[in-house]
């Protein structure tokens, strides 16, 4: 697969997912400056974590503005598969591609440890090759993970099988103690409508290989590659 790896001014885990995505798993990939606008010629696209434009209004608020996300808006809604992690995430709500917000950590604390999550929800490319109910150990870091909407779009993702990843324990149980920011209901992950979109605070470009921790998160872009292999056979 091609994937653009999209660089605002302030990110900072570009590098870390091109090395998991070209390096390790082989994969096509290239750094974009966030003033490119031409996405025709990739399969994926990847905001990733970091802190555009230094977060100094609402985490994203700036850089959903950047002239890259009139492409990754046409391109997410062409169908193609987009995900955005960390500060990615919060673009991406940001940008009204998904619902929600995330605000600071119930502890008020930045927080950068390992996290379990579970596979739920419905369809997307990004984890169809996932099992249900399977945990994944992923890290987190971030100082504004606090997943919030209100009730009636949290039933919404629910009812839709959106809510793709909880933090839950290492034996997959949902509780308060597995939740490290506050988010509402564990909730780590969510797609669109369409699946094809992603958002996640946690970090898989961080657990790409055991010299690091681990490589559950390799599971995610293995998913999507998957994906696309069985869309062109």
């Amino acid at each position: 697969m091609r994937f653009a790896i999209v660089r605002f001014p302030g990110t900072w885990s570009d590098r870390d997912t091109y090395h998991v995505l070209h390096d390790i798993l082989g994969q096509e990939a290239e750094i974009l400056w966030h003033r490119e606008t031409d996405l025709a010629r990739f399969d994926a696209v990847v905001l990733p974590g970091g802190f555009s434009y230094g977060d100094y209004l609402r985490c994203g608020a700036i850089a959903r503005f950047s002239p890259i996300m009139e492409a990754v808006t046409a391109f997410a809604e062409a169908g193609k598969p987009v995900i955005g992690i960390c500060n990615g995430f919060q673009v991406l709500c940001e940008s009204h591609l998904l619902p929600g917000a995330l605000v600071r950590n119930a502890s008020l604390q930045f927080r950068c440890e390992w996290v379990y999550l579970r596979r739920e929800g419905g369809p997307s490319p990004w984890v169809d090759a996932i099992p249900q109910g399977a945990v994944l150990r992923i890290p987190i870091s971030h100082g504004e993970g606090n997943y919030y909407a209100d009730p009636e779009t949290l039933d919404r993702l629910e009812a839709a099988g959106r809510v793709v990843f909880r933090y839950c324990d290492a034996a997959g149980n949902v509780t308060p103690e597995a939740n490290p920011n506050g988010s509402a209901r564990n909730i780590a992950g969510i797609i669109n409508e369409r699946g094809n979109v992603l958002g996640m605070m946690p970090h898989p470009e961080r657990a790409g290989e055991p010299l690091v921790g681990g490589d559950d998160g390799n599971r995610i872009w293995e998913s999507v590659i998957r994906s696309a292999l069985a869309a062109v056979s």
